[in-house]
């Protein structure tokens, strides 16, 4: 375990290589668990704005789910989590020509019009933050693939030499500033030594 401020960060997320293979996995991990994608409490104001630009990327399904439970569900065991289809893809997704599941929100950020990316928890994946039950300011940083799904990640990683935590440095930003971000890469260099 590696503390920068009040995150511990797993050892995993710098000793592991990972770099998503969306052609192998098709973008899976939008379909796969067992709710939606969870959300802060801060981010339920920022997709209630993004809905309208998004609904032009969304699927008819996606649209009659959240018009029918809303935008975000409240998930007993998860939080705040975005409604999913069938518990299946998650209601925002939606699949490319290629067959891979991108997300509505992202891409009404990516054409510039709302200015929120998507979840956090989306753009940190594989990674997931828990907040510690004893202590609501103290929070874990753990490097979590999906065994089976991931796989193509975690050897296209291993090939390309890409840490984890490189892989995301984007995602970790966001969420936790430059200053954590350097801190943390100094750390995975400091241990390398």
């Amino acid at each position: 375990m590696i503390a920068i401020g009040n995150v511990l960060v797993s050892d995993e997320v710098i000793s592991e290589q990972f770099v998503c293979d969306l052609h192998k996995c098709k973008g899976g991990c939008c379909e796969d668990g067992d709710a939606g994608a969870p959300l802060e409490t801060h981010e339920l104001k920022a997709l209630e704005n993004a809905y309208e630009a998004s609904k032009k990327y969304m699927t008819k399904e996606g649209i009659a789910e959240v018009e029918k439970n809303g935008k975000y569900i409240l998930d007993e065991h998860f939080g705040w989590v975005t409604p999913t289809i069938n518990n299946a893809i998650c209601a925002y997704g939606f699949r490319d020509e290629k067959g891979i599941i991108k997300c509505a929100i992202e891409q009404a950020y990516n054409d510039g019009k709302v200015s929120w990316k998507k979840p956090i928890s989306c753009h940190l994946f594989p990674i997931k933050i828990q907040t510690s039950k004893l202590d609501k300011d103290l929070e874990y940083m753990n490097y979590e693939p999906r065994e089976d799904l991931c796989k193509p990640a975690c050897k296209l990683g291993k090939s390309l030499k890409v840490p984890a935590y490189r892989f995301l440095k984007e995602s970790i930003i966001r969420k936790y500033g430059e200053d954590f971000y350097e801190a943390l890469d100094a750390t995975a260099e400091h241990l390398k030594k």
